[in-house]
């Protein structure tokens, strides 16, 4: 395919995305099966251009004085991709496979870039109605948040110190151009091309042999700072895929007995093969049974419980763009309601002196301090612990200026922290 067809495709799927309001990746999975003269580097330029259109919807379109896909589209083209108009006019070529020639208007406003007078969700790209709650957790760096998190996310992997080093890890993938990151002890960064392509890791014997995970930072850092204080029972309430156990898996070096479950037992299918891949032997899976209550041996014996919750995944918008502008107040309060059934459900598991983590991938008040806030409230007997000083226990004291200013917890985000946006709290139980 040509660049210009590549782009003529990526607005049709704009446009599919529009009236369909389904996930993109199932949207670009089924135009990808309908055309199939597509091959695989085009249909990966094809949802390159898609996502980057999604990440500046709203700059993009206040750019181009319009809200339709084609604005969306070649707005995104200089909001992102710093392309110029000389260049973008070449990819509107108005032949059978390619979009529309510029218009006199089109070209004047592309050259213009203007951003003059737009309001904070515009300059930030994020949904009008998370505005207050954007200032509410940022304050004045609410656009700048915003637009870090519009931004192309670089692939993180954490070194599985089961099987190597990261240092030996980094050797590994060194033609990759790996680099160490900052905070976490375990964490390898590859950045993306400038056209937002990731490498093809599944073809990475490091991958394939276990010795590294994909795995963001700020999810390395949370199972870091959740499994300090010698917890050797350790129950993982929604472990999903398992990426966190199987970091503390290795954390722990194989030793005491990590619990994964989840109430869905399909999110848990992939954990098997990843522990056995891992070499991880200290992690006991407890899939869900009908009304049989599979944890009842674990009340009041865990050391540590830690609750990946359930959340809007604000957080993640670098890699899910198009979750950002799906998400609705609906959601957010269905979350919220998830989140409390869960941490209600935690406490029996807890032992007295023991810990309960509570980790989000989400920037909202609502999912985070407040929801903690409310839970220390009904429940005397938990004490929250001091961020800070959790940081300087997990040994990335320089976190420590990352604890919330709005309650318990600490907060990383991609602005503060160049990671995605999480929160980890975790709490004291007393008696």
């Amino acid at each position: 395919m040509t660049p210009s067809a590549r782009l003529a495709s990526a607005i049709e799927i704009l446009g599919l995305l529009e009236t369909s309001r389904r996930p993109v990746a199932l949207v670009l999975k089924d135009w990808g099966q309908s055309h199939r003269f597509a091959g695989s580097k085009d249909r990966t330029a094809i949802a390159s251009f898609v996502y980057d259109a999604l990440r500046v919807k709203s700059s993009a379109s206040w750019i181009m004085g319009a809200d339709d896909v084609r604005s969306m589209m070649l707005g995104s083209l200089v909001r992102l991709r710093g392309m110029p108009v000389a260049a973008i006019n070449a990819h509107c070529t108005g032949d059978k496979y390619g979009p529309e020639v510029l218009s006199d208007q089109e070209r004047a406003r592309l050259e213009a870039a203007d951003l003059e007078g737009a309001p904070d969700h515009v300059l930030g790209d994020y949904p009008q109605w998370l505005s207050d709650r954007m200032a509410a957790a940022f304050g004045d760096d609410a656009v700048a948040e915003g637009r870090a998190l519009a931004l192309r996310a670089p692939v993180d992997l954490r070194a599985n110190l089961l099987k190597t080093t990261r240092e030996k890890a980094l050797a590994e993938l060194a033609h990759l151009g790996a680099v160490a990151t900052p905070y976490s002890p375990w964490g390898l960064r590859i950045a993306i091309d400038p056209e937002g392509r990731a490498p093809a890791l599944n073809a990475e014997p490091a991958i394939a042999r276990g010795h590294v995970e994909i795995q963001d930072e700020a999810s390395q850092l949370a199972a870091l700072i959740a499994g300090t204080g010698n917890a050797t029972q350790i129950l993982d309430l929604c472990a999903g895929a398992g990426g966190k156990s199987l970091a503390l898996a290795a954390m722990l070096d194989n030793k005491g007995q990590i619990h994964a479950t989840d109430e869905d037992g399909r999110r848990l299918m992939p954990i098997y093969d990843r522990l056995t891949k891992a070499g991880a032997h200290n992690v006991q899976v407890h899939a869900p049974r009908g009304k049989q209550d599979v944890l009842a041996d674990l009340e009041k014996r865990c050391d540590l419980v830690l609750i990946d919750a359930p959340c809007t995944g604000s957080g993640t918008w670098r890699r899910n763009p198009d979750a950002k502008w799906r998400v609705r107040p609906g959601a957010l309060e269905e979350r919220l309601k998830e989140q409390q059934d869960v941490l209600q459900s935690a406490i029996r598991f807890v032992r007295p002196g023991g810990r309960l983590a509570y980790i989000t991938c989400s920037w909202l008040r609502d999912e985070n301090e407040d929801q903690v806030s409310a839970f220390l409230r009904d429940h005397a007997d938990f004490l929250p612990l001091d961020a800070a000083h959790l940081a300087r226990e997990a040994g990335v004291a320089e976190l420590a200026s990352q604890a919330s200013g709005h309650g318990a917890g600490l907060r990383l985000s991609p602005h503060a922290t160049g990671t995605d946006g999480f929160y980890i709290a975790v709490m004291s139980r007393t008696g």
